[in-house]
């Protein structure tokens, strides 16, 4: 394909501009030696599975396998520089022994949600959540909040997805969801503003706190009376069937919580043994749907709504759960690599910046190169400009390909 001098510099412009958006952090770091941290995980498939690599392994190592983003992962160490895997790291080249105390769920086979369907980003349609506790992805549909999509979308296929990029994705990374499904999907039950967290409902029977608060002030369960009815928001002890009105695009409690007392929205410390328990009352039809073995009425789901980390009752009896789960308690740091000064510089600002760090008598010789192949350059486009023709690639090429033969001659000859 060929094009104007002026459309090539714009679109290197562009690209370069989109490569600052997409990786503005370094990546010559692998996070192995900071011990098992939260951070962004990437699944390589051309690797050993399960496991997983760090961001800047998956830039500086696996720039050309297959990979999937698994998004942060908790208490996870790189396997890049260990014997699990057979590519070596060329970030941190000290061999290691395998880790031990990283948790690999079925993301790291490359499944995903309850439903176990393939996932390919270039037909998926829907939303997928991140639960809280495992840190598992969910469809939209498979919670309940929105019919599941067209069967056709999902064209079957045995292989293993997700077909993500190799390398990652710029842009913070939310524990809840967005709204980004497709336009032609109506909105979820709940909207991602409707609420701050998700737990899965495998999770929320595994921890005591949460299932205790399923279906109470800001603990959002969807549930159906029966299989043939519509789905419907519960969160409310005093009306155990009230449905809530759950404003599209609002970001608010979805119950009072003005009157609540202080003390039970702004406790920080541990109550003593005497402490009465401030929990609500429990939703009898939000444990009835956690008991039973039949999902049909409702999967059991709960859906954390803003501020939910102030709400929770410290008694004694319940504190044990929270502390367990630290989550709970406070949010998670999630590691980033440093930001890259270089990042959104041009070739030229970068190639002056290499100039600068390089002894006086180097840099002179390499601005005389570089003056040398300019003039030669722009006497080989003359005719090209006083001819009105386009450059094309091939033009290009063979401008380079006769430098390097001068450049060889000159050797020869010396």
């Amino acid at each position: 394909m060929s094009s104007t001098l002026t459309d090539y510099i714009e679109t290197q412009d562009n690209l370069l501009r989109e490569a600052a958006e997409a990786l503005p952090h370094q990546f010559n770091r692998c996070t192995y030696p900071l011990g098992s941290i939260r951070q962004p995980v990437y699944l390589c498939l051309t690797c050993a599975l399960p496991r997983g690599i760090c961001a800047a392994c998956s830039i500086a190592c696996h720039t050309n396998h297959e990979q999937v983003e698994l998004f942060p992962k908790r208490g996870f160490r790189c396997d890049c520089p260990t014997s699990a895997l057979q590519h070596p790291c060329t970030l941190h080249t000290t061999p290691e022994e395998e880790n031990t105390t990283n948790h690999y769920g079925q993301n790291f086979e490359g499944v995903f949600c309850r439903c176990g369907r393939p996932y390919d980003p270039n037909t998926e349609r829907e939303t997928m959540i991140q639960c809280l506790a495992c840190e598992d992805w969910f469809h939209e549909s498979c919670c309940n909040l929105r019919e599941q999509p067209d069967a056709e979308v999902f064209q079957s296929t045995n292989e293993m997805g997700p077909q993500a990029d190799s390398q990652p994705q710029n842009g913070d990374i939310d524990d809840g969801a967005s709204d980004a499904s497709s336009s032609d999907l109506p909105p979820p039950l709940i909207r991602a503003s409707d609420y701050d967290s998700f737990v899965c409902a495998s999770c929320v029977r595994k921890i005591p706190t949460i299932n205790r608060y399923a279906g109470t002030n800001g603990c959002l369960v969807v549930i159906r009376d029966d299989v043939s009815a519509s789905w419907r928001v519960v969160t409310s002890t005093e009306d155990e069937t009230a449905e809530v009105d759950v404003s599209v695009g609002s970001k608010r409690a979805l119950s009072p919580s003005a009157e609540e007392p202080e003390a039970k929205r702004a406790r920080t410390e541990a109550s003593n043994s005497k402490s009465p328990c401030l929990a609500p009352p429990i939703n009898s039809v939000a444990q009835r749907i956690l008991t039973a073995s039949d999902p049909g009425l409702g999967t059991g789901d709960v859906f954390l709504t803003e501020d939910f980390r102030s709400r929770w009752c410290r008694c004694s009896s319940c504190l044990p759960s929270l502390e367990a789960n630290k989550f709970l308690l406070q949010e998670e740091e999630t590691y980033e690599p440093p930001d890259d000064p270089d990042s959104g510089l041009s070739l030229e600002e970068l190639g002056i910046r290499a100039l600068s760090r390089i002894p006086r008598e180097r840099a002179i010789d390499g601005i005389h190169a570089f003056n040398a192949m300019r003039d030669d350059l722009v006497q080989y486009l003359r005719p090209f400009a006083q001819e009105g023709k386009v450059v094309g690639e091939v033009d290009v090429r063979a401008f380079f390909n006769r430098l390097q033969e001068q450049k060889a001659l000159s050797i020869t000859r010396s």
